[in-house]
């Protein structure tokens, strides 16, 4: 981003204007040159994750290719006609040749740099989404049993290798119903410590009062709950922490965004303000990597390596442990004492992010 002028912040309505105006045809080439030239300053790049997802339902579709209008009122006044009764209405469209048509898509991600900083960035979370003829109004072969049935079709593979006559699209959707459409993540990781220290805080009468009690062959004993927890209100979010290890780690000469998007929710919920994200790598090696039985600290050494020259950034398998599901927690504890014994070794700023891990754990 410029730092010769002011420039243009992203705002909803802005960015749903400049989806809009792409061309299904070139779509995927001209979003992110559409995004730059209506903010100037800023060099905006896109990436998709293979993540299907699909709408409810939306419209009917004769077999010549005829639109019969809204799916659910197509049902409702089809239903209707026949005095709701449901086996009538599967009889008389089972065999028709009607289709609906749903979007599929999966999540884009936009991404602009604002500055130096390893959370100097905009993130637009965003939906590439096609419309398709995704199957038969009714199920061909089960009598529905209730509308909703109807309403909610089930019996379609929306499997992300299913067949589906494409009907428009791709289109491009800002995705911002969890309040983390648009995010600048700098500005977002100080919301999320402040809010987080902002409710610890709120809790601290209550808490200050809390014991634990434990009962055990010896007897009773209680156990004042900020005595049993010191760290209580110095705690660092765990989306705080990912980006501060990052920092510290030798994965800093490489752009954070190149490697994992954020899935990012800000919402009040019960009354509770809910705030974080879930990483989502980019990149993402072949296979997982379990401790398994009797395997050495230096095989996993060489495995770890593997992984990190899979995924072209040093240290990748710690931040894919920390998401979980590529590299169990169990293989950096695996290393983490290795280290402490001495037997393998890490670069000393990756070590120390790692036996800091060790010592007090977060995993999304």
């Amino acid at each position: 981003m410029s730092d010769q002028k002011s420039v243009r912040l992203p705002d909803p309505a802005s960015v749903e204007t400049v989806l809009a105006s792409l061309q299904a045809q070139s779509a995927d080439a001209a979003l992110a040159p559409a995004l730059n030239k209506t903010f100037p300053g800023f060099a905006f790049t896109v990436v998709t994750i293979d993540d299907p997802y699909w709408c409810n339902p939306h419209a009917v579709v004769a077999a010549d290719g005829t639109r019969h209008g809204d799916h659910r009122a197509w049902i409702e006044r089809g239903l209707a006609e026949l005095g709701g009764d449901l086996t009538a209405f599967w009889n008389r469209h089972r065999g028709a040749g009607k289709k609906f048509a749903e979007w599929r898509g999966t999540s884009a991600f936009a991404f602009a740099p604002t500055g130096p900083g390893v959370a100097d960035f905009l993130q637009l979370s965003l939906g590439r989404e096609l419309e398709v003829l995704a199957g038969p109004v009714v199920d061909p072969d089960y009598r529905p049993n209730s509308v909703d049935q109807l309403f909610e079709p089930t019996w379609v593979s929306r499997d992300s290798a299913a067949e589906a006559q494409p009907l428009a699209g791709p289109v491009y959707r800002l995705r911002s119903r969890a309040g983390g459409g648009i995010v600048h993540m700098k500005n977002f990781l100080a919301r999320r410590a402040r809010i987080d220290k902002e409710q610890r805080e709120a809790s601290r009468p209550e808490l200050e009062n809390r014991i634990i009690r434990e009962v055990g062959p010896d007897g009773t004993r209680d156990t004042a709950f900020l005595d049993a927890n010191p760290d209580w209100f110095d705690f660092v979010p765990r989306e705080n922490r990912f980006f501060a290890d990052w920092q510290r780690s030798s994965a800093c000469a490489h752009r954070i965004f190149d490697h994992w998007a954020f899935d990012i929710h800000d919402l009040e919920d019960h009354r509770r303000r809910e705030i974080g994200f879930i990483p989502r790598p980019l990149k993402m090696p072949a296979g997982k990597l379990a401790l398994g039985v009797n395997i050495s600290v230096h095989r996993l050494m060489e495995r770890t390596e593997a992984i990190d020259a899979e995924v072209g950034l040093p240290f990748a398998w710690f931040f894919l442990m920390t998401h979980g599901h590529w590299v169990e927690p169990d293989v950096g504890d695996a290393i983490a004492e290795g280290l402490r014994q001495a037997r393998v070794r890490l670069p000393d700023r990756d070590a120390a992010v790692l036996l800091a891990w060790a010592d007090k754990k977060y995993l999304f």
